[in-house]
């Protein structure tokens, strides 16, 4: 009896040990590298899909998203340590990039965009800690502090 009690409690311990130490996670899948052309057909279809775009606007937008998608590639290509330099320059670039979209688009478009825009916005800040770009984990809280003495 003493035996096959022991056989079983080795035999837990084992599972236990075993499903404790497994490490395989989801791989993150690769993100296939586009080319600005094919970054900036992809933008200016959601675009058509989502805010009902004419001929004529999506042509304009895809010239838009064209210009963003190849400033952005050039700003990226250069030297890492200059990206805190380059972030007013990107930023004056989206911004610039936004009003021409805003100029092409009619009245009731701009109100669905503002609506799409504030949706990514809430998205963004829904994601979890740590997922976001150039932002570091705030350092983990000690319950139980050492005393000095």
């Amino acid at each position: 009896m003493k035996r096959a009690i022991l056989t079983i409690a080795i035999a837990v311990m084992g599972f236990t040990a075993a499903f404790a130490q497994d490490t395989t996670r989801k791989a993150r899948r690769e993100m296939p590298k586009m080319t600005a052309e094919q970054r900036a057909e992809k933008a200016t279809a959601g675009m058509e899909k989502r805010l009902g775009l004419s001929a004529d606007q999506k042509t304009k937008v895809y010239q838009v998203e064209l210009d963003r998608a190849k400033k952005m590639d050039a700003m990226r290509t250069g030297n890492p340590a200059d990206m805190k330099g380059k972030r007013g320059e990107m930023k004056a670039s989206m911004d610039k990039s936004k009003a021409d979209l805003d100029n092409i688009l009619t009245s009731e478009q701009k109100t669905k965009m503002e609506a799409l825009r504030a949706e990514q916005k809430g998205k963004m800040k829904d994601r979890k800690p740590g997922m976001g770009r150039g932002k570091k984990d705030k350092a983990p809280v000690v319950s139980n502090p050492p005393t000095q003495g």
